[in-house]
């Protein structure tokens, strides 16, 4: 599903207007029908059944007036707190304001007392959050913020009218107040802001309206997107019954040292349960005993070691062995010997794809120009620690802008970019984003990258080209998690455990059996799931 930023959104609202030929006021009727609609759902059932809607003086406000009318006609009791002077309010916003008065609806200002607002607040059934749009920035103060506060605190259910007040559109910053919304209703294309952290905690149940724009319009720009499961479906058919493991990726894999042979056995079972046919897992020959006792269905290899971790005698045989590999990984418990250095650098060289996680980033730490002269595609695969010591900034500036860094390294290095976390980012280097919206908290344990190294391996041996594996792979990782969080409660989840459901993940994404992320409203009488 595509994702756009405020002003690619605005671009879209004046080209639908200046090209197509379509009125502001028409987009808003139906912005705002669609809020009442969700809002009428979310009543259903409950006594007294009355809303209050929160309007700021631009466009989001307008669409609150719009559902405000509309609920009105369907019986349901509604008042209106604005917030601003009505002559402060212009443009369609204005022609729906006067519309709501002469209709009889009631309006009360709330920028003058807060004590009218928790009057209002006090006696609703439902909020509908209209005060601020897109294109809102920065902290919310004065009356806005303390209505905000106000909302909050009554614990009644928020309906947002295309994302809570308080929210970046664009960042998922969240710098002062923010409406908690148990559903949030966005129009034309979803926000990148309401997936990423901390904004995502705010949006609740995720919905979106077709307001009218021509398909042809929302199709026809935007560079970032949010993975589901028609990934799986588009990349992984089902395989055909005269295959054999030839078929399905000659897998390379390089990993584990002393006191870290779980890292190199993750590995190696994160690349068969995503599906590799054949898998050759290289680990120093010190924990060689120990990997050829953990794993079975990977075929362990002993290679030179210095001590604790491979040695630079080990670059000749990994050459060899990388050479007949349709993809290869490194790094998953190599440590940073200067053995290991020697044998990534030499391995960039080889010009098979290739997968760099963990030490295998940390021994090009403050180096990450070398990656540009790779002879094959590159996929990088680093929690926020790891990509903060590659390009020699702090672990704050990395997440204080997550899509920013990924994309802006992934352009300039030409690789792909897996910044791991809370929503995983994948960008590749022609400037394309996913935001990867599986995973869960429970997933915070040791091995998990291990598992997803191995499967990302897998899945560009099979044929498909990394930057999509790349994002494949996160998906149905964290898919796999899911499953696993629904079956134990989401703790203390094991990384072996999330391997093992790889399949299952697989299975329920081609089969549909994943519950979306974002539900859509397209139709006007189209069924309406409970949020």
């Amino acid at each position: 599903m595509r994702l756009v930023t405020a002003s690619e959104m605005a671009e879209f609202d004046r080209r639908a207007v200046e090209e197509y030929g379509i009125p502001r006021l028409l987009l808003m009727e139906h912005a705002g029908w669609k809020v009442a609609w969700v809002a009428r759902a979310l009543l259903h059932g409950r006594e007294g059944r009355r809303v209050l809607v929160l309007a700021g003086k631009g466009n989001n406000g307008g669409d609150g007036l719009v559902a405000a009318r509309h609920l009105q006609s369907l019986g349901i009791p509604v008042r209106i707190v604005l917030f601003g002077k009505e002559e402060e309010v212009a443009g369609e916003a204005r022609i729906n304001l006067e519309i709501a008065k002469r209709i009889g609806l009631e309006i009360v200002r709330g920028d003058q007392d807060t004590q009218v607002v928790q009057e209002e607040v006090k006696h609703a059934d439902l909020l509908i959050d209209a005060l601020l749009g897109t294109g809102f920035r920065g902290v919310v103060r004065g009356a806005m913020a303390d209505a905000i506060e106000i909302a909050n605190a009554s614990r009644k259910p928020i309906l947002a009218v295309d994302l809570p007040s308080g929210l970046d559109a664009d960042t998922g910053r969240v710098e002062g107040p923010c409406m908690r919304a148990a559903v949030t209703v966005t129009m034309g294309l979803p926000k990148i802001g309401l997936f990423l952290y901390p904004g995502a905690s705010f949006v609740g149940r995720l919905y979106l309206a077709d307001i009218g724009f021509p398909r042809a319009l929302l199709e026809s720009q935007g560079w970032a997107q949010l993975a589901g499961p028609e990934l799986v479906r588009e990349n992984l058919p089902p395989r055909r019954p005269d295959t054999h493991k030839g078929d399905y990726g000659r897998v390379f894999l390089l990993a584990g040292s002393v006191g870290y042979t779980g890292a190199a056995a993750l590995c190696a079972l994160g690349a068969v349960r995503a599906g590799a046919g054949l898998v050759t897992l290289g680990v120093p020959e010190t924990i060689y005993p120990i990997v050829g006792s953990k794993v079975t269905e990977a075929m362990p290899t002993p290679l030179p070691a210095d001590g604790t971790s491979l040695s630079e005698a080990a670059v000749e045989r990994v050459l060899t062995l990388a050479a007949a590999a349709d993809v290869v990984a490194a790094g998953p418990g190599l440590s940073t010997a200067p053995g290991v250095a020697r044998v990534i650098r030499a391995l960039l060289q080889v010009g098979r794809p290739i997968v760099l996680d963990a030490d295998a980033l940390n021994v090009l730490a403050g180096q990450s120009e070398i990656l540009r002269s790779a002879a094959g595609p590159v996929v990088i695969t680093p929690h926020p620690g790891e990509m903060a010591r590659l390009l020699g900034i702090s672990t704050r500036e990395v997440q204080s802008d997550r899509v920013g860094i990924a994309r802006r390294v992934s352009q300039d290095l030409r690789v792909t970019v897996v910044l791991k976390g809370a929503r995983t980012i994948v960008a590749d280097p022609s400037g394309g984003v996913t935001i990867i919206p599986t995973g869960n908290p429970g997933m915070a344990t040791g091995g998990m990258g291990d598992v997803l190294t191995g499967a990302i391996a897998a899945l560009i041996g099979q044929g498909i080209q990394p930057s999509t594996a790349a994002a494949l792979g996160a998906y149905l990782h964290g898919l796999a998690g899911d499953l696993l969080a629904q079956e134990t409660g989401g703790i203390g989840l094991l990384a072996s455990e999330v391997a093992n459901r790889l399949p299952v993940a697989i299975a329920r994404a081609r089969s549909g059996q994943v519950e979306e992320p974002v539900l859509r409203i397209e139709g006007r009488e189209a069924s309406l799931p409970s949020p």
